[in-house]
């Protein structure tokens, strides 16, 4: 009996032509009708599909010939009928006339550059593989059943296979064949040691799955994901036996160099581990791409950190394939935001590997290599690893290039972070360079990143100095004054911190700062020159005629009241009546302007704030020098009670400074001398009956030991006699030494 022969026949219809609404491409919708027709001609079974095709459009610009482009779209595309030309033409001029929002253009390029960073070049199968034949989709049952075969025709069949995946189009179609699915996955799972190029092959067609996220679910089914994890760390023992072996065949010549037998089987060794080291890096490549579009999933990531994928990407930051590298470190990269992922960075040599990429030719690389860094940099272990290992120089020399400039800066702030490395940065080009960029932007556009690591190294003396070089200080100061810009204030208060040659710069703008310290000005603006002129605890300077001129002492005055300002405010003209209270004359305008009451009633209100206590004692240690502040603030005043309360505070540095001054106070006051001296005993005889108190309930009852143990305790054998006389030699330890006749305690 003859069998029924069938065929498959195919008719794809136009439907519509539209502009894409984003990209500068064309949609191109078209409908599938798929029949299967009987040995007599008619059908058997149809379905009917319908699809889209984009054509983008990456040529066409300003500049672009319309018409030449139209004729060639319509010659290309399939779908097209050439009577829509016209059509196609209109579009296109639509299309190169379009303009964007600024917004949606921003973001639209963004978007861009992100996806450009971390995609790496277009992957093949592998080198040496070239198919002559073209695949077609109806034909996918014929390359299915070249997987049943040898290893030829398994890669011969899943090539062409490949050919079919790498079209998106055809994907759905692809999805719903689960014998091809299945075979693939099974034969990956089999056969992926035998040949390097099938399972590339295999791994690239879930890869276009996996590349749409719709797409996971199928690439999961299969386990393709725990097979690339398997096939990641297989390679990678491979790699390691490969290097080994030539490890082996270098050192054998170089211990017999005049053997040439020896060098040729080296040659013959090299040449083979560069052959498989490429076919290597291509599978290695498509599996951690596949494996990276997987982890769009939390959880997917979760399952591949703890198969270690962090060890097993960071190990491969040792090879040489650029495009390996960008994958490798796109990868990490998006690892590194979560704390695990980043404490796992630590314990491996994550940094140091990374240093030697930077800096590198490859601009993706270099730029994916400093985001990550700039990601680890939050760690404070990490950013130790990043000086150690010499990255402050090698980042410093990439300041000058545009494309990695703001993520450089970004780094640097959070190394300056850490007071034991701001000291570094002076010994190299850092500074210099940002106090030019600084010079370069106006107030507008001064960038928050640039001055902000200029404040942090601003507290280091040495960099100070480097800043002050020139006309450094002058040109900071004009902009500052100029500007008011808090933060560049702010670094030069802190400048103005370090004593030696710097402070003493700042005499011929103590005017201009005085005269910023109004009650019109912005308290921001004020708390910063006034901590700046806090600072300026200069020998030579005049603080009496400053005061005087700038009428400043009916504003500090004022500001000490509770709540009359930002209490950072109120602590500056604190530290700033300190600093004047140096001078003789300023501490008597002072005390007879009536601030120390209000330094009394402050300190009444911040009594729980250390910081204000320790400020306002500070305060009265300076007065106390003085003859005539010292009768104010021991007559007048109730401070003198006030430091005999604080004398035995919990923080040392109130407490050595309220010692420092009660000693003064009681060595000018008779009374107040001997109130000191009442209180110190007394604390100091509470402290030794709470100490014997505390050792008395230690020690044990004596009736809980036997009579010839407490013997052992309190035998008098040596010392009183058998006529119970004492022994006079108990005494010799109490006789008076150098002629003194009375016992010392």
């Amino acid at each position: 009996m003859q069998e029924d022969a069938r065929c498959l026949k195919r008719k794809v219809t136009f439907g519509s032509l539209d502009v894409h609404p984003t990209e500068k491409a064309l949609v191109v919708h078209y409908e599938v009708e798929a029949a299967v027709l009987g040995g007599g001609g008619g059908p058997v079974l149809g379905e009917r599909k319908e699809g889209q095709k984009i054509i983008r459009l990456k040529s066409l610009s300003p500049t672009t010939d319309v018409a030449a482009l139209a004729k060639k779209v319509v010659e290309e595309c399939k779908f097209l009928p050439t009577s829509h030309l016209p059509q196609v033409e209109q579009l296109l001029y639509y299309l190169q006339n379009r303009k964007s929002s600024p917004v949606e253009g921003k973001a639209q390029t963004l978007e861009r550059k992100e996806k450009r960073l971390v995609k790496p070049k277009d992957l093949t199968p592998f080198e040496g593989l070239e198919l002559n034949e073209q695949a077609i989709i109806t034909k996918v049952d014929e390359y299915v059943e070249l997987l049943y075969e040898g290893i030829p025709e398994k890669i011969r069949g899943s090539a062409l296979i490949l050919q079919l995946a790498r079209n998106p189009d055809n994907l759905e179609e692809l999805l719903h064949d689960e014998a091809a699915l299945g075979a693939l996955a099974r034969i990956l799972r089999e056969d992926w040691k035998q040949s390097v190029e099938l399972a590339t092959i295999i791994i690239y067609i879930f890869f276009c799955f996996s590349s749409f996220s719709q797409f996971h679910a199928v690439v999961s089914h299969y386990k393709i994901g725990a097979l690339c994890m398997s096939v990641v760390e297989h390679e990678l023992k491979r790699h390691d036996v490969w290097c080994e072996e030539l490890r082996k065949k270098n050192k054998a010549c170089e211990s017999a160099p005049e053997n040439g037998s020896l060098r040729r089987d080296q040659d013959k060794v090299l040449r083979k581990y560069q052959g498989l080291l490429a076919k290597q890096e291509q599978l290695l490549r498509v599996s951690l791409y596949l494996l990276l579009n997987l982890a769009e999933d939390t959880r997917t990531e979760l399952k591949m950190r703890n198969k270690n994928i962090v060890g097993l990407l960071v190990k491969l930051l040792d090879r040489n394939d650029e495009e390996l590298l960008v994958l490798v470190v796109s990868f990490l990269k998006k690892l590194s935001i979560f704390l695990e992922n980043k404490n796992d960075m630590a314990e491996v040599d994550t940094v140091e590997k990374l240093g030697r990429l930077v800096p590198c030719e490859h601009e993706d690389l270099m730029n994916l290599t400093l985001r990550l860094l700039f990601n680890l940099s939050f760690d404070s272990g990490l950013k130790a690893k990043m000086v150690e290992v010499g990255l402050l120089p090698k980042l410093t020399a990439l300041l000058g290039d545009e494309n990695n400039r703001q993520v450089v800066i970004r780094i640097l702030y959070h190394l300056s972070m850490e007071d034991r490395f701001r000291g570094m940065f002076a010994y190299t080009d850092c500074v210099p360079q940002l106090m030019q960029r600084l010079y370069e932007h106006g107030k507008e556009d001064m960038e928050p990143d640039l001055i902000s690591i200029l404040i942090n190294l601003a507290a280091n003396k040495k960099n100070a100095q480097v800043m002050c070089e020139g006309n450094g200080l002058k040109m900071l100061m004009k902009r500052a004054l100029k500007t008011k810009t808090c933060l560049l204030m702010k670094m030069i208060r802190n400048i103005s911190q370090h004593d030696g040659p710097t402070k003493a710069l700042f005499i011929d703008y103590v005017g201009d700062l005085a005269s910023e310290i109004r009650a019109e000005e912005e308290e921001e603006w004020v708390l910063e020159c006034l901590g700046t002129l806090a600072n300026l605890t200069i020998p030579d300077l005049d603080w009496e005629l400053v005061l005087k001129e700038y009428n400043l002492v009916p504003y500090l005055k004022n500001r000490l009241k509770p709540g009359s300002a930002d209490d950072d405010l109120i602590l500056e003209v604190v530290i700033m009546i300190g600093t004047v209270s140096i001078d003789d004359a300023c501490a008597v305008m002072l005390a007879k302007s009536g601030i120390i009451p209000a330094l009394i009633e402050l300190l009444n209100a911040q009594q729980e704030d250390d910081e204000f206590v320790c400020q306002i004692v500070y305060v009265f240690y300076q007065m106390v020098f003085h003859q005539a502040t010292r009768d104010v603030i021991i007559k007048e005043t109730q401070a003198p009670a006030y430091l005999i309360d604080l004398m035995h505070d919990k923080n040392a540095e109130i407490k050595k400074v309220c010692d420092n001054t009660l000693d003064i106070i009681a060595e000018y006051d008779e009374e107040w001398g001997k109130k000191i001296q009442s209180e110190k005993f007394r604390f100091h005889n509470n402290q030794w009956l709470e100490m014997v108190e505390s050792r008395q309930a230690d020690e044990p009852e004596p009736y809980l030991y036997d009579n010839e143990r407490t013997n052992l305790f309190y035998s008098a054998d040596g010392i009183i006699s058998a006529d119970g006389s004492v022994s006079p030699d108990l005494f010799s330890h109490f006789q008076p030494q150098n002629g003194d006749s009375h016992l010392t305690g």
